[in-house]
């Protein structure tokens, strides 16, 4: 028997409160919240919806979204192609 399991996901960068730092999140998406986001295909709506749902930052830098809407698979990237690099090594550091 197989399972297909379908997640909703946002990777987020940004400046948390204390201390002012660089730091990543990433957020599994519930079907309540998909149902709030608006139009997931429209970049602005799911940046509105980060603003008013992610109150461990002060403010957000840059996300990437992975969403799948019925049969469509739905992809925001990064707009800042370090915004990659910025969240891997806040979320994997080195062990220097």
């Amino acid at each position: 028997m197989r399972y297909t399991v379908t997640k909703q996901r946002i990777d987020v960068i940004g400046k948390i409160w204390m201390p002012a730092a660089m730091c990543a999140q990433s957020l599994d998406l519930s079907s309540y919240d998909m149902e709030n986001l608006g139009d997931p295909k429209d970049r602005a709506s799911v940046e509105r919806w980060l603003d008013t749902h992610t109150g461990d930052f002060q403010s957000i830098a840059d996300f990437r979204a992975d969403f799948h809407v019925g049969d469509t698979h739905i992809v925001h990237d990064w707009k800042d192609e370090e915004s990659e690099c910025i969240f891997s090594d806040c979320m994997y550091p080195s062990e220097e």
